[in-house]
């Protein structure tokens, strides 16, 4: 048995390292720096997860829409969002390739609620509290969009799945010597995405990705320094749910402010037309 268990450990890491792994680097105009995507979104199948990400989406929309909650595409603060994303969208595939295929979604929900999201595939929910209770600037906006459309394209919840089933994988690798169906089962593993928690180096790659997105798109990147500031203030007491799973608003402002220098020829340029 202890034999088993060895083969199948060995079999899965060799698996995993097997499959090919994305790095960013700058590019020769600048940019953040982050390293490569975790090796263990390998075990999750992307397009199961896209499709299961899909159809929460759906879900949600279509119960905010029957309860009157989902705005308009005419509403001006749908339309003020889904320009923000609109312009950091092009920047999307220097970090994932993949991104030009997924079939991005922007929506706004009417509630109270301080949260925003981005889903695997490029689903996005923004809900009106965390825009009118922090009377959010167009940069501040961008910021927070950003750093949730960093999350899919790193794809943080892959890993974050697999990282829920890794206790699994010996199961999975006896399953290749037998030739049962447990590597199917995995691959439709994803849990609740709505819910997912993300560690805090995903956190703060998701803030140094995001800065670099809005700055091409010709948003200040500073603005992260004020924005914490305000989250600051507002999560005194019971912090809101888009805070409760992020690192403290002390660490996000020195992040920004130590990686500002990285990014802000890319936002002069991009504003002055470049």
């Amino acid at each position: 048995m202890n034999m088993m268990r060895g083969i199948a450990a060995t079999m899965v890491v060799a698996l995993a390292l097997a499959a090919p792994v994305s790095a960013r680097e700058p590019d020769g105009d600048g940019g953040v720096k982050v390293g490569r995507m975790s090796i263990l979104r390998n075990l999750v199948s992307e397009e199961g997860l896209e499709q299961q990400a899909g159809l929460q989406y759906d879900a949600l929309t279509r119960k905010a829409y029957q309860q009157q909650a989902l705005l308009g595409e005419n509403h001006p603060t749908t339309q003020r969002v889904r320009k923000i994303a609109g312009e950091l969208l092009p920047h999307a595939t220097k970090f994932n390739e993949r991104a030009k295929t997924w079939k991005w979604e922007i929506n706004v929900i009417n509630s109270p609620t301080v949260n925003a999201f981005c889903m695997p595939g490029g689903k996005i929910v923004v809900f009106t509290g965390i825009i009118d209770k922090l009377k959010m600037s167009d940069d501040e906006i961008a910021l927070v969009v950003g750093h949730e459309i960093a999350h899919a394209l790193r794809e943080h919840s892959r890993a974050r799945a697999a990282k829920g089933t890794i206790t699994n994988v010996g199961a999975i690798a006896v399953s290749i010597l037998t030739g049962s169906n447990a590597v199917g089962q995995l691959a439709s593993v994803g849990g609740d995405l709505l819910g997912r928690k993300f560690s805090r180096n995903d956190e703060t790659e998701a803030d140094l990705v995001g800065m670099e997105l809005a700055a091409r798109a010709a948003y200040d990147p500073r603005a992260g320094v004020g924005l914490w500031e305000k989250m600051s203030t507002f999560s005194k007491g019971a912090p809101p749910q888009w805070l409760s799973t992020h690192p403290s608003g002390a660490a996000r402002i020195q992040t920004f402010k130590d990686n500002i220098k990285d990014v802000i020829g890319l936002y002069e340029k991009a504003k002055n037309g470049g």
